[in-house]
């Protein structure tokens, strides 16, 4: 949502810099998850919630103030997307930790409620930073409002600035309000036996399509917004909103069904939402775009649930924490690759799309295969009373 406005307060970087810039915090955030992951049992909840909380003081502050200044360079402003990456490690030891305080039946909620409110943090963003920017609420910090071309005043800094007294609150109740499981402590070696899972590598395919689909086009989404269909970048917010708000729909429906059964239902949706979005992209028929697109984040949504209520069905439950996070920092690259990939398609998102759907096809295919046909290793397919347990 920074992004978007830099070069209308006299930034001057090219489209390809400005995608970059979007998807920089999710190459980042994506590579922190494997070391988030292992944290938890490595540290204990509490105190790694507390640390990696108060660490995003760093890049809020820091662009706060480099965006008030046009003759920032793009290596300060590429290093502070960088660092907002800090903030993306922490769903893969949020999952981990919450993991271990709810049995079987009950962890498909729990983690889709979780992760559902915390992926809701990309809406918020997206909604509150048109309407924060537009108010000289931290102009006391010494920041000046800038001009837009319109000749509207904003302060761009603001949408950094707001988020630093929530950040300490959190930080303050995590200290005094959150506990350090002594059944969650294990040693990064003890956890690093899920790489040798095959059963982690097929999972992970799965939620890149699904989640890595949800947070890749919620990043991607403002800006193809203000390529396409200019007029309307106000409702930029709603596909990521969407999504967090049917996440936890995901993760209940799976408990009652069957997760790989929603899963499969939820990749179908995607592919025939990903061209229907091509369809109208060619008619340029914004109603049309737009409820695809919606289409496309309320089935990422669900089948970020369903996939991960999957893995404590496929895994004990020692192993489980570690692969939920496992699998949550590949899909993350999804906040890089997406936007990289619509930054490299020339003139049109199109080209992007199609490998989507290629990939969706792979994964109806392997979660098949592995989960949901009858003689599958893991029959993830119905009600938990039912599943058959992985050996």
């Amino acid at each position: 949502m920074v992004a978007v406005r830099l070069n209308d307060i006299g930034f001057q970087f090219t489209e390809e810099q400005l995608f970059m810039l979007a998807a920089t915090p999710g190459l980042v955030g994506a590579s922190l998850r494997f070391v988030y992951t292992f944290a938890v049992g490595k540290f204990g909840g509490r105190n790694w919630v507390v640390f990696s909380t108060g660490i995003l003081l760093i890049p809020t502050l820091g662009i706060g103030f480099a965006v008030q200044n046009p003759d920032t360079p793009y290596w300060v402003m590429i290093t502070l997307a960088a660092l907002c990456g800090l903030g993306g490690g922490n769903f893969s030891s949020a999952s981990a930790n919450i993991s271990f305080f709810f049995p079987k039946k009950e962890k498909g909620t729990a983690l889709g409620v979780n992760g559902g409110l915390g992926n809701m943090g990309v809406s918020v963003v997206q909604f509150v930073t048109p309407l924060i920017i537009t108010v000289g609420t931290f102009a006391f910090i010494g920041g000046e409002a800038q001009v837009l071309p319109d000749g509207q005043e904003v302060w761009l800094q603001n949408a950094a600035f707001i988020w630093v007294i929530p950040i300490i609150i959190m930080t303050i109740i995590a200290y005094f309000g959150m506990d350090n499981l002594p059944t969650a402590k294990q040693s990064v070696k003890d956890q690093f036996i899920i790489v040798k899972r095959k059963h982690t590598w097929i999972m992970t395919v799965l939620y890149v399509a699904t989640f890595g689909s949800f947070i890749g086009y919620g990043a991607a989404f403002p800006l193809l917004l203000r390529s396409q269909f200019p007029e309307y970048i106000a409702l930029a917010f709603l596909g990521a909103f969407l999504a967090a708000a049917f996440r936890p729909v995901g993760g209940w429906v799976s408990d009652k069904f069957g997760g790989a059964r929603v899963t499969a239902y939820v990749l179908a949706a995607m592919s025939l939402g990903a061209l229907s979005v091509i369809y109208f992209l060619g008619q340029q028929h914004f109603v049309g775009f737009l409820l695809s697109f919606l289409i496309l984040f309320i089935a990422a949504g669900m089948g970020s649930g369903s996939t991960f209520q999957m893995i404590p069905i496929i895994f004990p439950v020692k192993e489980a924490a570690p692969v939920l996070g496992f699998t949550a920092a590949f899909a993350a690259y999804g906040s890089f690759f997406i936007p990289k990939l619509f930054g490299w398609s020339t003139g049109t998102p199109v080209t992007a799309l199609y490998y989507f759907i290629g990939f969706y096809i792979i994964s109806i295919a392997l979660n098949w295969f592995y989960y949901q046909r009858k003689n599958a290793e893991v029959k993830c397919d119905q009600a938990i009373k039912g599943v058959k347990k992985a050996s």
